[in-house]
Order: C-alpha cells, then sequence, then structure tokens
C-alpha cells in the first residue's frame, strides 16, 4: 500500500514490519516496485524498508522545481528525517544512486551505509556531440529562422530514448542531469559504500563504476553481477538483498 510523504508530495511502498532501515531510490523513468523482489526478500528476514517513487514518476507528482540529482537530493532529505530512527542504508539503483551518492554526502547523520548499482556518477565526456543537422536547426531556431516545431522535431529524431519520451519539466530535469558529475560528493562519501553492477551495463558501463571507485575515501567494495546488464533490481535482486544484509551485520 502506498503512503504519503513530505506533506503528499512524494509516495512510497512499505515492506516488513518495524522501522525503516532500507531505502530504495529506482532510476529514470522507473518506480520503487523495481526493488519489490528484494525488499520483500529483507521483509522475510526482519527488515523494514520503504520504496519510494520518485518525484515525476511513479505515483509521485512533477518536482516543483527542475534539477538533476542534487536537487532531488535535497527533496528527499526531509523524507529521510520523516520515516528514519536510525540511519538508513540507501540502495540506490542508476538515478537513484546518484541521488544516494549526494544525500550520504550531504547529509551522512542520516546514512549508514550506500549501496549504488548501474550509477551514472561520472560525466561521460563526448568526443562527437550532436549530428552537425541538429547542430543547425538549433542554430537557426536561436536566430526564429526555424519554427520551435521543426526544432522539437530534430530533438525526437536526433534525441536520446530518454529525451525524446521526456516531456516538459521532466526533460528539463533530464537536461540538469545529464549535465551533473559527482566527483566532489564522491571525494566526501565517508560511510560505507557497496558497488553492485552488471558485467553488461551499457547505460552506465562498468569503467564509470571502476573510475568512481578510485575517487572514494571511504570503505568501499564492488561486485560484477557476472551476465546481467543495466536492470540489476529485476535481474539480479538477491545481489541487493546480499549486500544489504552484509552492511547491517
Amino acid at each position: 500500500m502506498l503512503r504519503a510523504y513530505r506533506d503528499g508530495t512524494i509516495f512510497g511502498e512499505l515492506y516488513g514490519e518495524g522501522p525503516v532501515r532500507v531505502l530504495w531510490l529506482h532510476g529514470w523513468q522507473r518506480r520503487g516496485a523495481d526493488f519489490a523482489g528484494a525488499a520483500q526478500a529483507l521483509a522475510r528476514a526482519g527488515v523494514g524498508s520503504l520504496a519510494l517513487d520518485l518525484p515525476g514518476f511513479g505515483s509521485s507528482p512533477l518536482p516543483t522545481v527542475a534539477g538533476g540529482a542534487r536537487e532531488y537530493a535535497s527533496a528527499l532529505a526531509p523524507v529521510l528525517r520523516e520515516v528514519a530512527a536510525e540511519p538508513l542504508i540507501l540502495v540506490g539503483h542508476s538515478f537513484g544512486g546518484s541521488i544516494a551518492t549526494v544525500l550520504a554526502a550531504e547529509h551522512p547523520e542520516l546514512v549508514r551505509a550506500v549501496v549504488l548499482s548501474g550509477a551514472p556518477l561520472l560525466r561521460e565526456r563526448s568526443t562527437t556531440g550532436p549530428p552537425w543537422r541538429y547542430r543547425a536547426i538549433r542554430w537557426l531556431r536561436a536566430r526564429s529562422l526555424v519554427s520551435e516545431e521543426r526544432l522539437e522535431a530534430a530533438r525526437q529524431r536526433y534525441g536520446s530514448r530518454d529525451y525524446r519520451h521526456a516531456e516538459g519539466r521532466l526533460r528539463d530535469v533530464l537536461v540538469a542531469t545529464v549535465n551533473e558529475s559527482y566527483e566532489d560528493e564522491i571525494s566526501r562519501l565517508r560511510v560505507p559504500v557497496v558497488m553492485v553492477w552488471g558485467e553488461h551495463d551499457t547505460e552506465a558501463p562498468l569503467g564509470v563504476a571502476e573510475r568512481a571507485a578510485t575517487q572514494m575515501t571511504c570503505p568501499h567494495s564492488m561486485r560484477v553481477v557476472a551476465g546481467v546488464g543495466h536492470m540489476v533490481p529485476l535481474d539480479a535482486p538477491g545481489e541487493l538483498v546480499a549486500a544489504v544484509q552484509g552492511l547491517l551485520g
């Protein structure tokens, strides 16, 4: 059953009895239900957890401010204070992993440990840039020589899958997100971090995780899940359960 948090602006599903000890943060265009398998397994082991629908996804309304993971972390910090009787283990997949990293860096008093999977922590530098046709149309639009409709058609043709499927404020959130990189937050992490990565993740390649790990001064470890791609919460939920149980001791 979904419950409302932060004055009804964020919704989430509680699993298990007793205090919330784990907070699940999903990826872009996903929802908290991605973690149902892992959360139910922890519930059977007596561990309570909360899987949020991030603002703009699932049952949670759009955010009031268009920003990336840093803006989302600011919005979620009150939820952690609302639900936690003790510092939480944050499990973040993809976009949710970036949010978890910021939360742990900015609010270490609220976080016991972090489990990351498929998180785009470091911005990948493009060597090619947008196609020249799109750049040309964008240039023409900036000078009012083509219509906004023509520019939008070019965005739909040349933009990423996520960009094509995002509209309005969520598109602005996506643009802010892909332009963020989290070297500063990574370097300020002080809680333990476990990285659970799909061997064949093409959305946040293993190399990104390895480079991020070299910048961590906190206790950290990495588990590469053989034969799995980006969707570890769905394809290998037991790996996340094992990571959380290891942190709980």
